[in-house]
């Protein structure tokens, strides 16, 4: 399927681009087209087109990489040659393309083959999902993703204990849906070297029992204590997890995205469009810490192609409302002991200050995810000063 030409024929049709007629096609409404023929259209649907001067229609002409015209059937029918490939949306409704504004993409699409945990509704289905996952890896392999939601059984926070006995050849590390907590097993934590000694790292937590020892679950930066022992993915891994979530983002209709990418991910984005596979817009948001090497190469916010652009430089002030790692000025009801927590980005102090200036002295535009109110007053001070 060529790249430009991402349809969704489902109960919704989706198209690549926002519809908008051309103003020449105004002009030739009920003339023959007096330009090349189209290489798709779409008659008989129900368009949506997004142009309050036109709000509805029958029929789409697409040319290349953007939607020519909208209009009747009869009006359409006319961009019509030998080579156009007709599709009947039997009044079937045609959207623009869905633009998903924040995606981690690649971890995402890798995730569509991990264990499967969002709809776990009990803490004995949570445990059981995991097991079952494990007897279909080889002996030793990392059991990653998840995407868990506590509150889906009322709260409990999960424990290592939940899942050990299931999977004591396998390192366990599954996140939960927001990113900003996970539950590591035994074997995890002994790969990592997480003990009741390490000490806790800043802008993360190590949640442990009344003993003073770890229950696996980590929040925030203490997850990288055992994400740096994981292995990388290989080139090949990370591609396939990219084909994944671009086959589900065409499924979705999602024909746009705004993804928190890493350099391997735009790399792997680049390839993926040179050899014509690649069925989405990608705006790349890198990581704050990495500013210096667009600014050192002159590349400015934007830079790139209809495909591909670099976007924002993306860092974290705070975590998440779920993982009581969002900073607010107050504690949490549920949680009194804690008002969450600072990234790992923010310290040393004044750090994200420099990062922030860095990239916006050289051009390139910043993102900061900011959830607490406590967090959101920091980052405005910090943009009041850049």
């Amino acid at each position: 399927m060529a790249r430009s030409r991402a349809f969704f024929l489902l109960p919704i049709l989706s198209l690549l681009l926002p519809i908008k007629m051309p103003a020449a096609e105004k002009e030739h409404k009920g003339t023959a087209h007096p330009g090349p023929a189209a290489d798709i259209v779409v008659l008989n649907g129900k368009v949506w087109t997004v142009d309050p001067e036109q709000p509805r229609a029958e029929a789409i002409a697409v040319l290349g990489e953007r939607i020519a015209a909208v209009g009747t059937n009869a009006q359409i029918k006319q961009w019509i040659g030998p080579k156009t490939r007709s599709i009947d949306a039997h009044g079937k409704t045609v959207l623009p393309g869905f633009i998903d504004a924040h995606v981690h993409f690649s971890s995402g699409g890798a995730e569509l083959s991990g264990v499967q945990l969002r709809q776990a509704a009990t803490p004995a289905e949570f445990a059981q999902r995991i097991g079952e996952h494990a007897r279909k890896l080889p002996r030793g392999e990392w059991i990653l993703g998840g995407e868990w939601d506590h509150e889906m059984w009322g709260g409990t926070l999960p424990s290592r204990e939940w899942i050990d006995a299931l999977t004591p050849d396998h390192p366990v590390l599954v996140s939960r849906y927001d990113g900003h907590m996970a539950l590591a097993n035994s074997l995890a934590l002994r790969l990592a070297g997480v003990t009741r000694d390490t000490p806790t790292p800043a802008g993360g937590t190590i949640v442990k029992d009344a003993r003073g020892e770890p229950i696996g679950l980590l929040k925030d930066a203490a997850m990288d204590l055992v994400f740096r022992v994981i292995p990388p993915p290989t080139e090949e891994q990370r591609m396939r997890a990219i084909r994944a979530a671009l086959d589900e983002a065409r499924r979705l209709g999602v024909t746009g995205i705004h993804d928190i990418s890493s350099t391997e991910d735009v790399r792997a984005y680049q390839k993926l469009a040179a050899r014509g596979e690649l069925t989405l817009r990608i705006y790349c948001m890198t990581p704050i810490q990495q500013w210096e090497a667009p600014a050192r190469a002159g590349i400015l916010a934007g830079f790139g192609n209809n495909w591909i652009r670099l976007g924002a430089l993306k860092g974290f002030a705070d975590g998440s409302l779920g993982s009581t790692t969002a900073l607010f000025f107050a504690p949490y009801r549920d949680a009194p002991e804690t008002s969450g927590l600072l990234n790992e980005m923010m310290f040393p102090e004044g750090n994200m200050l420099k990062m922030a200036l860095g990239g916006d002295r050289a051009g390139l535009q910043l993102a900061v995810h900011a959830i607490g109110d406590k967090a959101n007053r920091i980052v405005l001070e910090i943009f009041e000063e850049v």
